[in-house]
């Protein structure tokens, strides 16, 4: 921190006024002490034997005198005077200067940092200040990233709804007003309605379901589960659907039990969802593997892998968003709610684990890491808190 000139004269005037206050104070104490000792004969008479006793050799000579010693003694206290003086108007210079520019970032220069070096406990109390602005600056941020959030969220809700809404009401009209011409017409205006209600009920479950998980505080109903038993039944259950989609679905595991503690229904839903979109996506495909495995004594990896058409690298990160698809599987067949892979990824944040995707021109696999106990989970993060 550099100090401005009026600063340093305040400072040097500090200094120099309380030397010729320590200086009088001296002076008014060496007389005192020098009138005390002349009217008192006894003690002149001490001072005197103890200085014939610090005496040394034949002509008696002295090393010291009581005046001597006393300016010794008075110097070195005024040198701390001083120097304690100096350094608290010092760190009250430092502390002003620390105002100042809190000051200055208070009026709204937010990108604005303490940047000077002070020493001792100041430079914790600036090092306090700017990581206070900064989680300031990122509370903020992260403020206005909900508030798109939330705008994005009910734009694209309202496009979703507004598309099947309209088919709706046009074919519902088309049947009120009796423009139909036959009753199979009639029928296939109904069975689109339908349809496209059905589509709707989805997507009106499905933004449920992940607003639900996306709350911190959803409870998990917590039990023991076999991984590997929960993955077979999943697949046993899927295998008609992948016969009509010409796919094999298969399970690989590294031993015969996969213990953890999961909410079971859950997990389901991240599975299927998984599956689902393997079905939906991996265009040209014929396999599709279920796989889990131990990658640490407290961590499970699933791997979901089909061997389709590869996602493109750059939609990889974008896969979790809310309602992406990546654009070439945009069609009336394929085409959900654009939930499925964010309902997924928000229930295994829920169980404190990470999901990803990768994509080869062999291989697509979204992998997912597990804690095998929630319970050491929750504990290793209270303690870091």
């Amino acid at each position: 921190m550099k100090l401005t000139a009026r600063e340093k004269s305040e400072l040097f005037g500090e200094g120099v006024v309380t030397v010729i206050l320590l200086m009088l104070l001296n002076l008014s104490v060496y007389v005192l002490l020098d009138q005390m000792i002349e009217s008192n004969p006894q003690l002149a008479n001490g001072i005197f034997q103890i200085k014939m006793s610090l005496s040394f050799g034949p002509n008696h000579i002295r090393f010291w005198s009581w005046g001597w010693l006393l300016i010794c003694v008075m110097i070195l206290i005024d040198v701390f005077v001083v120097y304690w003086r100096l350094m608290r108007r010092y760190r009250q210079m430092q502390l002003q200067h620390v105002i100042a520019e809190l000051h200055y970032i208070a009026n709204g220069h937010l990108n604005h940092r303490i940047s000077f070096q002070l020493p001792g406990e100041m430079q914790r109390v600036v090092i306090s200040i700017n990581a206070l602005v900064d989680s300031a600056l990122t509370a903020m941020d992260e403020e206005r990233q909900i508030e798109h959030s939330k705008d994005e969220l009910i734009t694209n809700v309202s496009h979703d709804i507004r598309t099947p809404l309209t088919s709706i009401i046009g074919y519902l009209g088309l049947i009120e007003d009796k423009q139909y011409h036959s009753q199979a017409e009639l029928l296939k205006y109904t069975h689109t309605a339908f349809l496209k209600a059905r589509q709707m009920k989805t997507l009106a479950d499905d933004l449920f379901e992940y607003t639900k998980v996306r709350q911190s505080t959803t409870p998990l109903n917590l039990s023991t589960i076999d991984l590997k038993q929960l993955l077979e039944q999943l697949a046993v259950s899927f295998e008609l659907e992948s016969h009509k989609k010409q796919m094999i679905i298969s399970t690989d595991f590294e031993t015969n039990q996969l213990k953890m503690e999961a909410d079971s229904q859950k997990l389901v839903r991240v599975f299927n969802n998984l599956i689902t979109n393997a079905f939906k996506y991996g265009v040209d495909g014929s396999k599709l593997v279920l796989s889990a495995r131990h990658t640490s004594k407290t961590m499970i990896e699933v791997v979901v892998a089909n061997d389709g058409k590869p996602i493109p690298k750059e939609s990889l990160n974008k896969l979790f968003d809310r309602f992406y698809r990546v654009e070439s599987s945009r069609s009336k067949e394929t085409g959900g709610s654009g939930l499925g892979l964010a309902i997924a990824q928000s229930i295994v944040e829920l169980h404190h684990g990470k999901i990803h995707a990768e994509s080869d021109k062999n291989w697509t696999k979204f992998i997912i890491e597990l804690p095998v106990s929630q319970k050491t989970e929750n504990s290793v993060k209270r303690v870091i808190k």
